[in-house]
């Protein structure tokens, strides 16, 4: 089976998302941590899933991360 790549995903394991987005894993724990009911945070029993559209909107919309 092929990989999908990460801009074709529509959410991206932490991991993953560090990689797509250049943002430390920390910095996107805290981020899920701080907010766990955003729309762009997807949650897979624990395991948290960033929404790849919706967190870059989120992002688009900050001066400062």
């Amino acid at each position: 089976m092929d990989k999908i790549p990460f801009w074709e995903k529509y959410t991206l394991s932490i991991d993953e998302a560090a990689a797509y987005f250049r943002i430390g894993r920390d910095k996107l724990y805290k981020l899920v941590n701080e907010n766990p009911d955003a729309d762009f945070v997807l949650w897979n029993g624990t395991r948290a899933q960033i929404k790849r559209k919706k967190f870059e909107n989120y992002i688009d919309k900050l001066n400062v991360l």
